[in-house]
């Protein structure tokens, strides 16, 4: 069997430790990012990433946005855990026939990136490659412990909200995105949210992730899923790479964020799309679709 045979959340489910000896783990092996107990006050938050040539970021594209790019998608996963991001490790991995210029492009994306939520970079490796470019990213940051959220504490009949507008990243959103930490940590901070992650491989793949984690079905209302300009729903759904925020918290807090949030956040849509119901009672279609990296076109 192939990878494409079998696709990527399959692959993860077979290789994706089942649990720990150690009593600093608190969880996450299938969520956004490792959380680990430590010492210090509140929990440390791990998460690696990588951008990869022909498959996040074509060879004509900036350099400096290709950097943004590397930075920001772990730190969403922080952000999906209402996590602060500290550190940073970068590896590149590159062909040799690599301009220079491109390389301190790169590095002038990943700093700008890293400078706008006070993260430091602190050190990584290099290597050559005789493929396309990589760039991976490791993150460490931290959650106060009462505060982090993970996929799996969705409850039934709690409200689906979703940040943004949905659809259309190829367009180039998905080198400029900002992910969503003060929206995130604003979130922990005065409501009961009971589940939460960030929506990079599109609704349609993530929202039935979320639901499976909480032991829970979804009801969709597809009317109503936020869209980007010019985009379809199916777009919406399965285009990927929006970076947006997909929550769950309870339905009598609906009322009181749905008054707090444009005030907090004048500029930033927020939209309720749907609740989680009872396991296998799904009353939208089932959902199929999002972006699988094993299957698509080579």
């Amino acid at each position: 069997m192939t990878l494409r045979e079998l696709g990527e959340e399959k692959l993860l489910a077979r290789i994706a430790v089942s649990g720990s000896k150690s009593r600093q783990v608190v969880g996450g092996v299938r969520d956004d990012c490792a959380v680990l107990k430590t010492a210090a006050k509140g929990w440390l938050l791990l998460k690696t990433d990588a951008v990869v040539e022909g498959v996040h970021f074509r060879a004509s594209a900036s350099a400096a946005g290709v950097g943004w790019k590397a930075m920001m998608r772990p730190l969403s996963d922080i952000a999906a855990m209402a996590g602060q991001p500290q550190f940073a490790l970068i590896t590149l991995a590159l062909p040799g026939k690599t301009d220079v210029s491109w390389v301190t492009s790169l590095y002038r994306g990943l700093r700008r990136a890293a400078v706008r939520f006070g993260v430091e970079i602190v050190g990584g490796e290099t290597t050559a490659i005789a493929g396309g470019r990589v760039i991976s990213v490791s993150v460490a940051g931290r959650v106060d412990a009462g505060r982090c959220v993970f996929r799996s504490g969705g409850k039934v009949d709690d409200a689906l909200f979703v940040t943004g507008r949905l659809g259309g990243s190829i367009a180039g959103r998905h080198l400029k995105f900002t992910p969503r930490i003060e929206e995130a940590r604003w979130l922990a901070a005065h409501f009961d949210v009971h589940a939460m992650m960030d929506l990079s491989d599109g609704l349609a793949a993530d929202l039935p992730r979320l639901a499976r984690a909480s032991g829970v079905g979804y009801s969709l209302q597809l009317a109503r899923v936020p869209r980007s300009r010019g985009c379809t729903v199916e777009e919406a759904l399965n285009d990927g790479e929006d970076y947006e925020l997909l929550f769950a918290l309870p339905s009598d807090e609906v009322a009181r964020l749905e008054k707090a949030w444009p005030r907090k956040f004048p500029r930033l849509p927020l939209t309720r799309i749907g609740n989680l119901v009872r396991a296998g009672k799904n009353r939208s279609q089932t959902l199929r679709g999002g972006y699988d990296h094993f299957r698509q076109p080579e």
